[in-house]
């Protein structure tokens, strides 16, 4: 037999009446309850900041309306809290808008630039400084070349900064010359200037610079004057330009030849087949490496541009149209400043003989794989840009 239950049906009526009384005086009991305390505050109830945020809850009087004040003051003491806490934190600077790593520095005190300026280690700093060239100049150079260097260290006025890079060492003996005392020397053997540039040239660093002169060693410079060649280059708008090279020496492009009729020339005409365009290089907006001068502007962006590991920069001188516009208005060669380029292998014989070869045919053969692979690289970030941005690339205007 199983266990009987008893149903609700089979309640008795008093046992009924007994439920309804005892629940009637239980509501009545809470009211009276409720009246007797009008009012509970809890007043910043203060839990740990690691779990939650300060609290201040308030019970109004009114059924509908304690709820919502309720909650109300939820929100607005939890929006004091993290006011408080920002408050709190103001020992701690943030500043997204300083240069990335320097966020924690308050901005007044930031110096986002630097230059070459020669300081001394006495005096007051506000004294340190009589003048402030406006150009920088650098040569890439060894000590056998050390005549050819005083050459041309000398058409450059004290408006330009003198920064020699050493690939041989040899730095102690070029203070033969008095130049050389106040100029700025950097030694690492057997290194080419564009790999010097890349590492001591950012363009935070040569900010101060208007224009920047990049030079190799062996150029002869009796027809030039710098600063009659800045006053060139800024008469024609030139951001990359370079002097004419004397036609009489062996040449590889058209474009850089001297011409005497003129002061400047942005154009040529090349062999046959040469130019697909006549405002892109050999024919416009080119100059060669061997003596480039940029503009601070133009140089930021080249700076981006220059590989860390294709140190010769065979093939710059084809892309630096890309960091102006229009390249062919903006890249040019002055004729009525120029120079005698010697051809001297100084730098190439740095190199080092192997399979038979002279050091200088290594040095050339490196010179021609970076070439390649530099084009290569080109070409494929700017196709990527191009697919990532869902662009036709033999549909583009951008040359």
């Amino acid at each position: 037999m199983g266990i009987l239950s008893r149903s609700p049906v089979s309640r008795k009526p008093h046992e009924t009446m007994r439920l309804i009384v005892t629940t009637f005086v239980g509501v009545v009991f809470g009211f009276f309850i409720g009246v007797s305390f009008p009012s509970l505050s809890l007043t910043k109830l203060n839990l740990s900041s690691n779990l939650l945020p300060t609290i201040d809850l308030s019970y109004i009087k009114g059924k509908e309306s304690g709820l919502r004040n309720a909650w109300s003051s939820i929100n607005v003491n939890n929006r004091s809290s993290t006011q408080a806490q920002n408050l709190n934190d103001t020992s701690k600077i943030w500043v997204p808008s300083n240069p990335r790593g320097a966020e924690r520095l308050p901005p007044g005190v930031i110096e986002a630039e630097s230059d070459l300026y020669l300081r001394r280690l006495w005096g007051k700093p506000s004294e340190d400084l009589t003048r402030k060239p406006q150009y920088l100049v650098t040569f890439t150079v060894g000590y056998n070349q050390r005549s050819n260097i005083d050459a041309a260290v000398k058409k450059f006025s004290e408006n330009f900064t003198i920064l020699l890079f050493h690939y041989d060492g040899r730095t102690t003996e070029w203070d033969e010359f008095e130049w050389s005392k106040q100029a700025i020397h950097v030694s690492v053997h057997k290194q080419t200037k564009w790999w010097y540039a890349k590492r001591f040239l950012h363009p935070d660093i040569v900010a101060p610079y208007d224009y920047i002169f990049m030079w190799d060693e062996d150029l002869g410079v009796e027809h030039f004057n710098a600063e009659e060649y800045i006053k060139l280059v800024r008469k024609h708008g030139l951001e990359i330009s370079q002097p004419g090279l004397e036609p009489n020496r062996g040449l590889t492009w058209q474009m850089t030849k001297r011409r005497g009729d003129r002061e400047v020339h942005k154009e040529t005409e090349e062999k046959p087949g040469w130019c697909s365009d006549p405002h892109l290089p050999p024919c416009a907006a080119f100059v060669e490496i061997m003596a480039p001068v940029f503009s601070r502007d133009a140089w930021r962006c080249v700076w981006h541009m220059i590989q860390n590991d294709l140190v010769h920069g065979w093939g710059l001188d084809f892309a630096l149209r890309k960091c102006v516009y229009p390249a062919h208005e903006k890249i040019g060669v002055v004729d009525s400043q120029w120079i005698v380029h010697q051809g001297v292998p100084s730098l190439g014989n740095q190199g080092e003989s192997q399979n038979g070869k002279a050091p200088w045919q290594g040095v050339r053969d490196r010179c021609r794989k970076e070439w390649t692979i530099f084009q290569g690289r080109m070409a494929n970030a700017e196709h990527a840009y191009f697919k990532a941005m869902g662009i036709d690339p033999s549909n583009s205007t951008t040359r």
